[in-house]
């Protein structure tokens, strides 16, 4: 299943920031299997520029290297989650988007632009959205799964996969609770640590590369699981059902953005356009699972991709729905301690 397999790249030794007679090349930081390949191939066809295309597992995985990472091995493009956009954005991570550079802007869904991430879509450009739900394998759970709060049933004991990420898994947690996925209460934090260390006992595996494998290799029946990789699952895995829980889901918008020390901004203006072109949006909706922005695409789409609940919820099931927000680097700290103490089993 994986799609990603050439992205080493035919690149390796070639500069970014290149001459007219050296080949130019993209550096493209983003989440894994969330791009197709014919996508980066027909970007190069078309433009001759070359992409590198490396993959991260987590949002504060792509924050730390990003922050690390010194002039001459810069990405010029990334995908941060949600929130994580206004992160960089105030931490002076980004550079601004020319929208003169960018076409397409304007088929975006107006409820997915202008948020209060990036304000005027300044410094990013949205890519795909999605949500975060229960990942159930029918064939072998017995009785019905409505809700976050059936992961602590003892009849999964030793079954279930969580997502490696340090901020969903307290969501789920918090919002079992009756809390907020974004709380800072620090009371609620710890509240939620002792919650989540009843259900460790039944945690199985941490997934953020690939959450649907653990369901296909027979390891996991339940658990955490974005829309995409259900949708994608379920090729394989026609008994993987998607279920929205009764809590809320969490919601999520992911998108470009340009690092501040990108060698090459051009060709990452150029990509983002070319992602925005309808066909190349319904493309990759179509291909991996999750929901454009770009209305002009929907309009594109398979029917039997328009009408996938996995993919495009209903009013309905995004009741009660959270996007993640910016909790601040002092809660962000909380939450690390006894993130670190769950891993660890302390």
């Amino acid at each position: 299943m994986k799609k990603l397999a050439l992205a080493t790249m035919l690149a390796v030794g070639l500069t970014g920031c290149s001459s007219s007679e050296e080949t130019q090349v993209l550096n493209l930081y983003n989440w894994s299997e969330y791009m197709p390949q014919e996508v980066l191939d027909r970007f190069t066809e078309e433009t001759g520029i070359q992409v590198v295309y490396t993959t991260y597992d987590s949002n504060e995985a792509m924050y730390a290297r990003l922050k690390l990472l010194d002039d001459s091995a810069a990405y010029d493009l990334a995908v941060p989650s949600t929130y994580y956009v206004s992160k960089m954005r105030q931490e002076d991570l980004l550079m601004p988007i020319d929208r003169s550079k960018i076409e397409g802007f304007e088929n975006l869904s107006p409820e997915l632009v202008n948020l209060d991430i990036d304000p005027e879509n300044a410094y990013s450009v949205p890519f795909l959205w999605g949500t975060t739900g229960l990942g159930v394998d029918t064939a072998d759970v017995e009785g019905e799964v409505t809700a976050w709060a059936d992961l602590w049933d003892e009849r999964f004991e030793g079954r279930i996969v969580l997502t490696n990420d340090m901020r969903e898994v307290f969501h789920v947690a918090l919002r079992v609770l009756g809390h907020s996925g974004n709380s800072t209460d620090p009371e609620h934090i710890e509240e939620a640590y002792e919650k989540l260390t009843e259900l460790m006992p039944s945690v199985r595996t941490f997934n953020s590369d690939a959450p649907r494998m653990p369901f296909l290799e027979g390891e996991t029946d339940i658990g955490m699981i974005w829309n995409g990789e259900a949708v994608m699952g379920r090729d394989a895995l026609p008994t993987l059902d998607y279920v929205y829980p009764a809590e809320g889901i969490i919601a999520w918008l992911d998108s470009f953005v340009i690092p501040k020390n990108a060698k090459n901004p051009e060709a990452a203006h150029q990509f983002i356009s070319f992602v925005l072109r309808p066909e190349i949006s319904a493309l990759i909706s179509e291909d991996i699972g999750y929901a454009t922005p770009n209305l002009a695409a929907r309009e594109l789409l398979d029917e039997s991709v328009a009408s996938d609940r996995a993919s495009y919820p209903t009013a309905e099931d995004l009741i009660n729905a959270e996007f993640q927000t910016d909790i601040g680097d002092e809660a962000l700290q909380i939450y690390a301690k006894y993130w670190e103490k769950l891993k660890s089993g302390l």
